[in-house]
């Protein structure tokens, strides 16, 4: 987990921001107070969030699904480049740091748009799938417990439309699925996840470097 883009040597990252980020304040102040947090490492780089909000734009998103909200950020830029009728539903457990984020959503004026659902992620994406949201979501962001990715991938894989876009954060892992030698549980989970997508032949795969790595996954 890293909150900027990893492999990128510090001038050049500076240089990368200061001519590419246009961060509105609200999502500066949300990240500089996250950035204070005892896990705020868990936070994404605003370039990887600007990022995700052009995709979002690019594929005329209304309705998109986050299975991980830790303070709201990731959150907060999908749903301010989501149009007016636009919907974000948001999935975590913690009480703690999705009041820091319903507080930034708030302030934002997009806390309309996002529907939050505190309870485990897995339980509402059955919940959405039994009641007949299968293909009608646009685009999904996955950036929670590792061990559990396949599981979201494949749930948001049927509540993705054709042709929508589902995000997977931190499949790099700070360069440890490069290492041989690091065998940890959490690493090895990745790996694994990282070649299953390699071999899906349902969906049309790109890895991106930037921030801790995001996997871009089309639904053919």
């Amino acid at each position: 987990m890293t909150t900027r883009t990893i492999g990128i040597p510090s001038p050049l990252y500076d240089y990368l921001l200061s001519v590419s980020l246009r961060e509105p304040e609200i999502l500066t102040q949300l990240r500089q107070e996250t950035s204070l947090h005892p896990v705020g490492r868990m936070q994404i780089a605003p370039e990887q969030g600007q990022f995700m909000a052009l995709l979002v734009q690019l594929l005329g998103a209304k309705k998109t699904l986050e299975v991980g909200v830790f303070t709201g950020y990731s959150s907060l830029v999908i749903a301010l480049a989501l149009p007016p009728e636009g919907k974000v539903v948001a999935c975590d457990i913690s009480e703690e740091f999705t009041a820091i984020a319903r507080r930034y959503w708030q302030q934002a004026g997009v806390a309309d748009k996002i529907d939050l659902h505190l309870a485990p992620a897995l339980e509402t994406l059955d919940k959405l799938l039994a009641v007949g949201e299968a293909e009608t979501f646009d685009f999904a962001f996955i950036d929670a417990d590792k061990s559990n990715y396949e599981n979201y991938y494949e749930r948001s894989l049927q509540l993705i439309r054709p042709g929508g876009l589902i995000a997977i954060d931190n499949v790099l892992w700070s360069g440890r699925v490069a290492d041989p030698e690091i065998q940890d549980n959490r690493t090895q989970k990745i790996r694994a996840f990282n070649q299953k997508l390699f071999q899906d032949q349902r969906i049309t795969l790109s890895l991106i470097p930037i921030g801790d790595g995001l996997t871009l996954a089309r639904k053919k």
